[in-house]
């Protein structure tokens, strides 16, 4: 099939499925509430159906007071009895694929079952929903008539007791529908290697032969392979490598701290981004605007949500509260069911409500990722933000950083420690943690209360980070390329003192 008209079919399949998508934004609570009816009704014959009678859950608050809110630890061992053979457990069909954690946040590793409807109807259609808004928003866009340049997970797979685990990514990959694998680069081979170095040239090398048009993976990773791009390739922009190139899709991490670095590297006022919000637990939500930052929840891809406000949140006032009983403003942590039988579970997220009509989202961190030590509550989103406004103030550059806590000692006042990698370090360090300490007051209210005449917290502590420290602890621990992630902030030290100990 000659590639023009490809690329025509595909952007017209595409879009018809704005029609089922506009059917969500219509009736967000209706849907939702068939999301929970037929998750319970397929699963009533599980182990876990039958212990929680779904049979007889006939709306969301039976659910509700009849469930427990569940963390990993919890669901834990319905998940090791899965990987160990058995089935039907919490999921009727059977569950073969587990999505191995690759955060940094825990010593152990977790495993989350991944169902083929999981794959299918959430993994693959998010995919296509993805495509689907941007040629949606972008009607003259020439997407398929070239390649989309994926950076997925650097882990291969590995079969355990029958079924197999690794990043979300490789296993995405290694079941990806016909029309996908068609339409990417690098090969399947390549993209599952599991040396990160190695497989870092092996994608160098096929995509630089391709029209690639549009790249989709992690920003702090993706970096890393475009600024070796344009290196081994001696070009001044990608433009130069790949000149019909339109649309960055990027999620995993904040993308603030890395725009102006893309920005440099693809310096075209049409070019676009397009962030998503996926985890190992399922696809969560896509911007379906231009030019925009934030999300739309995507509400029929088998995942039913409810939320809980980060000012109850492990609290025994704490309690859940669906879509439909959301407010604009306010800090959630994020419980999903989702169809591969995760019931009532705590992903670890934290969002907050742009909008309810429709519902529009922006990721604001961890509920594990803060710091909270003096009654601050500095979350993620107030620390990206503050770093990009003294960044443009102070010319400065940043490729990774993390914070944590200087903890009271005898009279001594707390404080927040940073390490921070430098692409452009600011010419005044003084002036960079002076701006960083404002910026943060600006924005959050907590945290400029704490600093008041140095009431709890004094000015920050700002290091220097030796080049490519970042990159070398991740190594030490076998953590480099795909979904890993630096810690961005820790209400502990764990992280800070190993980072401070290489950094020499």
């Amino acid at each position: 099939m000659p590639i023009p008209l490809f690329n025509s079919i595909a952007s017209w399949l595409l879009k018809k499925r704005y029609h089922q998508i506009e059917l969500f934004l219509k009736y967000p609570a209706e849907v939702q509430e068939e999301v929970l009816e037929q998750l319970l009704e397929i699963a009533e014959d599980t182990e876990i159906g039958k212990k929680f009678e779904f049979e007889s859950i006939e709306n969301y608050n039976d659910f509700r007071e009849r469930l427990p809110i569940v963390s990993y630890e919890d669901f834990e061992p319905l998940i090791e009895r899965t990987r160990k053979g058995e089935q039907n457990i919490f999921w009727p069909t059977s569950i073969k694929w587990f999505a191995k954690s690759s955060g940094t946040t825990n010593a152990k590793s977790k495993f989350i079952p991944v169902s083929a409807e999981a794959l299918e109807d959430c993994h693959y259609n998010s995919g296509k929903d993805l495509l689907c808004l941007y040629l949606n928003n972008n009607e003259n866009s020439q997407l398929f008539t070239g390649k989309s340049l994926r950076l997925g997970g650097s882990k291969q797979l590995y079969e355990d007791n029958g079924s197999y685990f690794g990043d979300l990514s490789a296993i995405l990959i290694d079941n990806m529908p016909l029309w996908a694998e068609f339409s990417s680069t690098p090969s399947s081979k390549v993209s599952l290697m599991s040396e990160w170095e190695s497989k870092l040239k092996a994608i160098i090398h096929e995509s630089t032969q391709e029209n690639v048009t549009s790249l989709a993976g992690v920003p702090s990773w993706m970096l890393v392979l475009l600024n070796n791009v344009i290196e081994e390739t001696g070009k001044d922009s990608l433009f130069q490598v790949w000149e019909n190139l339109e649309v960055y899709f990027h999620g995993g991490v904040s993308f603030n701290p890395y725009k102006e670095q893309y920005q440099k590297l693809l310096p075209r006022k049409s070019f676009k981004y397009y962030e998503i919000y996926n985890a190992s637990e399922g696809f969560f939500a896509i911007q379906d605007r231009n030019n925009s930052d934030d999300l739309l929840l995507m509400l029929d891809y088998g995942i039913f949500y409810e939320f809980i406000p980060m000012d109850v949140y492990g609290t025994e006032e704490a309690q859940a509260i669906p879509l439909w009983e959301v407010e604009v403003g306010t800090n959630y942590a994020i419980i999903i069911t989702t169809n591969s039988g995760l019931w009532r579970y705590k992903i670890g997220d934290t969002v907050r409500f742009t909008s309810v009509s429709p519902y529009r989202i922006k990721v604001t961190g961890r509920t594990k990722h803060h710091i909270n030590v003096f009654g601050e509550e500095l979350i993620i989103e107030n620390a990206e933000e503050a770093l990009r406004n003294v960044c443009k103030k102070t010319g400065a550059e940043i490729i990774d950083y993390t914070a944590g806590p200087v903890f009271m000692a005898g009279k001594e006042k707390g404080a927040h420690e940073w390490i921070i990698e430098f692409r452009k370090a600011p010419e005044e360090l003084d002036y960079f943690i002076e701006f960083l300490d404002n910026a943060l007051k600006s924005l959050n209210s907590d945290y400029e209360a704490k600093r008041y005449n140095n009431i709890t917290l004094k000015m920050p502590l700002v290091h220097i980070a030796r080049e490519n420290l970042f990159y070398d602890w991740l190594k030490s621990k076998d953590k480099l390329g795909g979904q890993h992630k630096i810690p961005r902030l820790s209400n502990k030290r764990e992280y800070l003192n190993e980072l401070l100990a290489m950094n020499k």
